[in-house]
Order: C-alpha cells, then structure tokens, then sequence
C-alpha cells in the first residue's frame, strides 16, 4: 500500500487520523493533518485501517492513537455541532434469529458497544452506531444511538487488533429531514471541517497542558 497519509503530532502523542471520504477533509483540516481516507463503510473502513496499521508496525512505529473523524446523521443532536463518541455499536449486526440480541456478533468475546478513549472534559459527548446504510427517516427509530455513521466501528476493531486507543469525533450533517439528494449531506460538511478543526486544536493544546503538568521540575 502506497503511504498517502502522515501521523500527527498532539502534544507528545503521535495520532494516524482516519476519515471515510475526501468530501468530509476540508480546507480547515488540510491545514492540520493529512488522513488515512478509507472509502466509506465498514467493509472499506477495517481494510484500509488494517493495511496502514501493519504497515506502520513493520516500521516500527504505530502510532499512540487513532482519531476517527468526520460526519454523522443524527435526529435528536444539533447540526452543525461536534460530538465525541463516548461508545459506538455494530447496528448491522442481527443474528436475533439463531438467539443472539441484536447487536452481539455471534462467538465473539466482546461487549456489543465499545467505549472509545475520553477526549478533552467538558465536550459533549454522544452514542454512535456504525453500519452499511445511509440512515433516513424513520429508519432512525429502531437505533439505539444518539447518532450514526459508517466506518467507527470497524476502526475501532481493527485497531484493538495492534493495541491502539481510538478516540471519535463526529459533526452532526444530516437526520433532521429526510435525505434525498447528495447535497442534503454534502451542504453542512464546510461547518464540520471548520468545527472538528477547532476540536483537533483543543485536543493537542490538552494533551500539551497535561504533559506539562506532569513533567519533573528541572532546576
């Protein structure tokens, strides 16, 4: 796999950056921090993710995190505004036939919702579920998140693979009206650029305050 990404620096913390799809990395974050772009879904989310992790393990140098960034639906969160994923589930998973609740993915020793590592305090924070489809309408009903997306899920799985924290940031674009147009998503993602910027920049200067606190005093 050819290297199109670089880690960032937060602090003393190095961070590989994950986003779905080119539309959601604006001028704001191009100015901050060069991704790893998936595709979008879960499917091409754990693939890439995977493959630039081996990858940088061959070298010697996994990263300290994984930001997942970028959009997500939402009916009953603010559009426009910037949310930490505090825990994020598999919503596509349904192996209730066989008697498994919805959401367990069958043999597999994990909890159904997995919690994602804290950002700054006093953020808010929301539920996330990850899945294939684009969520829309009433098809919002039978989730149980505050807000859905694509790909965290599947970073969050394929990064425990390698030991790397995942800490999830996601824009509100989408889920007040029905979608039915590419644009209906689209027209909300310049304010998220600027608003995860902003969130990118609050994290680095919260990982600085705290190394710097905990360093020994030199004479």
């Amino acid at each position: 796999m050819s290297e199109t990404f670089e880690l960032s620096n937060f602090g003393p913390l190095t961070a590989l950056c994950v986003m779905a799809a080119e539309l959601e990395y604006g001028p704001a974050l191009k100015a901050r921090i060069k991704p790893l772009i998936t595709g979008v879904g879960p499917v091409e989310a754990a693939v890439e993710t995977t493959a630039a992790l081996a990858q940088l393990e061959r070298e010697g140098r996994l990263p300290d995190l994984i930001l997942s960034l970028g959009s997500a639906g939402s009916q009953s969160l603010e559009h426009g505004r910037i949310y930490w994923v505090d825990e994020v589930g598999y919503r596509d998973m349904d192996a209730s036939a066989i008697g498994f609740a919805k959401g367990v993915t069958p043999f597999l020793d994990r909890e159904p919702v997995l919690t994602l590592a804290s950002g700054p305090a006093g953020q808010p924070y929301a539920r996330l579920a990850t899945g294939a489809s684009v969520v829309t309408g009433e098809a919002y009903d039978d989730i149980d998140a505050e807000m859905v997306d694509m790909e965290t899920y599947a970073v969050v799985r394929a990064a425990a693979k390698f030991g790397v924290p995942v800490m999830g940031l996601r824009g509100i674009s989408d889920g007040k009206a029905d979608l039915t147009v590419l644009e209906d998503w689209t027209n909300t993602l310049s304010v998220i650029d600027a608003g995860l910027a902003e969130a990118l920049d609050l994290l680095k200067a919260e990982f600085e305050r705290l190394t710097a606190e905990i360093a020994p005093e030199t004479a």
